[in-house]
């Protein structure tokens, strides 16, 4: 046991993660309407409905903790670094991607310690019979639940591309150009697109490889999927610095350009490193 959350904590949260999807589903199934926040993204009544059930689930199993989302109004770093354990939520990651429904979108949160995401829910509700839930504890291990039941996961090794493809993960919408110029530098691969932090996912469940995020993105946005990562056994990385992201550094909550992957490489960083060129 590491110490972060005991067994019937995770218990509560994975039943109260899920219970919030069960309300985001319920609007995704109807029309709803589509506002626009100043920074131009967009908001829609999923977004602050899930807001209001996971804060309200954080208070309940965790009332001493700290909570930062998305949602909520700004809270200055002058009162965040004193922070050394936090939650950090992105209440409905892949937004746009609820609104073409196309299922890809997930609920998130994140235990932070000292900067770090050491616990971490992703839940996508649309996806299988009654969702599909990612979840892990640095330390201790990660699993996934869906259709089939619950199974323990974990990063895969890379594979000898003249046998197998490397699996590239990346978005729909974002760094299309800088995502194709890093792949065209890879061995032998293929490409998989998929919206919000499924992508991280994707990788700690050992079905991609590689994950390179050559476009912004905020930490709430990351940091559940990257505990899960972590917990699998693998990594994320600045791009530039290849050290693993950290939370509640600065004042600015937006991550630097990132990579996912099960495991270091001298080809794949050698190919990051032309395209942040």
């Amino acid at each position: 046991m590491s110490g972060y959350l005991t067994s019937e904590q995770c218990s509560q949260l994975l039943s109260g993660v899920r219970a919030a999807g069960q309300q985001v589903l319920s609007i995704y199934k109807r029309d709803f309407t589509v506002e626009t926040k100043q920074d131009d993204s967009p908001l829609t009544e999923a977004d602050m409905a899930s807001h209001h059930a996971l804060v309200a689930l954080l208070e309940t199993v965790t009332p001493e903790v700290p909570i930062l989302s998305e949602e909520s109004g700004e809270i200055p770093f002058a009162t965040r670094q004193a922070w050394s354990r936090y939650w950090l939520i992105d209440p409905l990651d892949g937004t746009k991607e609820f609104i073409k429904k196309n299922g890809e979108f997930t609920l998130n949160v994140a235990l932070i310690e000292d900067g770090e995401p050491v616990f971490g829910i992703v839940h996508a509700p649309v996806l299988g019979v009654d969702g599909t839930t990612w979840w892990g504890q640095v330390g201790e291990g990660a699993w996934k639940q869906a259709d089939a039941g619950i199974e323990s996961i974990r990063v895969r090794e890379l594979p000898d591309a003249a046998v197998e493809l490397w699996k590239v993960v990346g978005s729909r919408s974002h760094g299309a150009a800088e995502f194709e110029a890093f792949c065209a530098d890879l061995p032998a691969n293929e490409r998989v697109s998929m919206g919000s932090s499924l992508k991280l996912c994707l990788v700690a469940e050992g079905a991609a490889d590689l994950y390179p995020r050559l476009a912004p993105t905020c930490e709430w946005d990351t940091a559940a999927a990257q505990a899960v990562v972590v917990a699998a056994g693998g990594a994320v990385l600045n791009a530039y610095s290849l050290t693993p992201l950290r939370c509640n550094q600065q004042d600015s909550v937006l991550n630097p350009f990132f990579i996912v992957c099960g495991e270091r490489d001298a080809r794949w960083e050698q190919a990051l490193a032309t395209a942040l060129s």
